[in-house]
């Protein structure tokens, strides 16, 4: 049973989060570990991550709707196969078990760090792709297996998977930068989406820390936005990336 306290903690987490999504990216692995510090199982903490911090990712889906609207026909093919990876993910979350699940926490938290850190570099590349017109010689339908891929991966644990979108995007599509952030923001949504929608049902989600998670993730969304001029997000982007590989390391001592 949670305490005041524990809310409280939480209820920070998720207001450092919601800034840190908004200038940088990688707010989950700041509530994700504060979750289970507080005594919420693995498992339930994930699945209660997912469905706290989905308004944050409508939020983003709405500022880029007009560049999603003006690129219609890919969404036809890319967020269908986006929902059914957010829902294999979760079922996927749900049948490996709590036990299982603490083991892998490590390594899942390190590999979405690595995610974090390489997002600068390949931003640059994927500009200079789009400046070099390639002339899609690649089709666009090639999209829906690494998309595919991506959200199962965002459906069992999610930290890192906007990086892991907007590359596999970036391969398979000549767009420009702004228009693949915004496919990369619907396919995020999406699986966000398919996965909470299939977690509502697990009877692991915490309500209780629902409520607090989001109304804090919308404020301090809010306050990253008001932030978004005083804070470099690379120094913020480092900042997440050494909490991630810190936590990792003392959850595999920890073993």
């Amino acid at each position: 049973m949670l305490e005041s306290l524990d809310f409280l903690f939480v209820g920070l987490a998720a207001l450092m989060a919601g800034a840190i999504n908004a200038l940088a990216g990688g707010g989950t692995l700041v509530t994700f570990p504060v979750l289970i510090a507080v005594g919420v199982p693995a498992v339930a903490s994930n699945v209660t991550n997912t469905v706290a911090l989905l308004p944050g990712y409508l939020g983003g889906t709405l500022a880029q709707w007009k560049d999603m609207k003006e690129q219609s026909f890919r969404l036809w093919y890319i967020l269908p196969a986006s929902v059914i990876g957010g829902l294999l993910g979760g079922v996927l979350l749900l049948y490996t078990g709590e036990k299982l699940f603490r083991q892998i926490v490590p390594y899942l938290i390190l590999a979405a760090s690595l995610l974090l850190a390489v997002q600068d570099p390949l931003r640059k590349w994927l500009v200079r792709r789009a400046e070099q017109h390639h002339g899609g010689k690649v089709s666009e339908w090639w999209s829906i297996l690494p998309i595919g891929l991506a959200s199962i991966y965002g459906g069992y644990f999610g930290a890192g998977l906007s990086v892991i979108v907007l590359a596999a995007l970036g391969l398979t599509m000549d767009e420009s930068l702004t228009k693949l952030n915004a496919l990369k923001q619907g396919v995020a949504f999406s699986v966000n989406v398919a996965a909470a929608v299939f977690f509502l049902f697990s009877g692991l989600v915490v309500w209780q820390v629902v409520l607090v998670m989001s109304v804090c993730a919308l404020l301090g969304g809010w306050l990253g936005g008001k932030l978004a001029g005083a804070v470099k997000p690379a120094t913020l982007r480092w900042l997440v990336v050494s909490i991630g590989v810190v936590v990792a390391m003392i959850y595999i001592v920890r073993g």
